[in-house]
């Protein structure tokens, strides 16, 4: 278990509900009822967890979390703020961390959601244009107004971790993270000297994990384990505060992710995965 901003506890996986709206993360499913079907099974199997953003299907994510969750019992909600698209562009996804912006954010997703106090936000990216300490202070008087229960980064350094942390408590962080790509060593490190949280989004390297031919065939092969489950397990096993938050449309996958919770990697295993060359 991980305790977010040291008082919301949850399992160490998660979900990511990016792939339950519309092809290219735009709009709303194809199949709406089994978005639903498929985030009410997440909970059925454990994940207590979800992790959304509101440019995900254009509030789509954050919707169909409502219409299947809501309200929450037991469940920890994040989501996020900071990118925006446009129809005339749905592929270009644009930084906006102006304050005017991010508030409008924030109230998009408390009335998507249906509650009035988010469990964690965080902010999408950071915008180069407007001062950090603008963009995070901005979160921080919706914090202190009672919009914002914890607040997280997503896609950050240290430098800027330490900037933010002079005016917030950072309660997660949210960067790629996964066994092909160890970039962010040194924030995991940072997190982890904190007992902060540290989500891993796209922990199967977008899919590059677990297709035939991948780098944990062989091992997989050996173990009775599937590819994705070795990837999951080997994050876990990586720090005592990772959470990863494997995303899919698939029952057949979120059974197979959150089954990964209970593996353990031997010694010998473990040092096979470590010794795969990250991309």
């Amino acid at each position: 278990m991980l305790r977010i901003g040291g008082d919301l506890e949850v399992r160490r996986i998660g979900f990511g509900a990016a792939r339950i709206t519309g092809p290219g993360c735009w709009g709303p499913p194809a199949d709406r009822a089994g978005a639903v079907s498929l985030l009410r099974r997440a909970v059925e199997l454990g994940a207590d967890f979800f992790d959304t953003a509101d440019v995900y299907g254009t509030g789509a994510s954050e919707e169909l979390i409502r219409e299947a969750l809501h309200p929450y019992p037991g469940l920890v909600i994040a989501t996020k703020g900071g990118l925006t698209r446009s129809a005339a562009q749905p592929d270009v996804w644009r930084l906006d961390g102006r304050p005017e912006q991010l508030k409008r954010a924030v109230e998009g997703s408390l009335r998507r959601l249906g509650v009035e106090r988010i469990d964690l936000y965080q902010l999408h990216r950071v915008d180069p244009r407007v001062p950090l300490e603008d963009q995070v202070g901005a979160l921080a008087e919706l914090q202190a107004a009672g919009a914002i229960r914890h607040l997280g980064l997503s896609e950050v350094g240290v430098a800027e971790l330490e900037r933010a942390a002079r005016l917030i408590r950072v309660a997660a962080v949210h960067n790629l993270y996964h066994l092909l790509d160890r970039s962010s060593e040194d924030v995991l490190a940072w997190c982890q000297a904190r007992a902060i949280p540290f989500i891993s989004w796209y922990p199967l390297a977008s899919g590059t994990l677990t297709r035939p031919g991948g780098a944990l065939d062989a091992l997989a092969a050996r173990t009775g384990s599937t590819a994705a489950q070795l990837a999951l397990a080997w994050l876990l096993r990586r720090s005592p505060v990772m959470l990863p938050i494997p995303g899919t449309s698939s029952a057949a996958h979120l059974e197979e992710n959150l089954a990964a919770a209970g593996l353990t990697l031997s010694d010998d295993d473990y040092a096979v995965m470590n010794a795969i060359s990250p991309s």
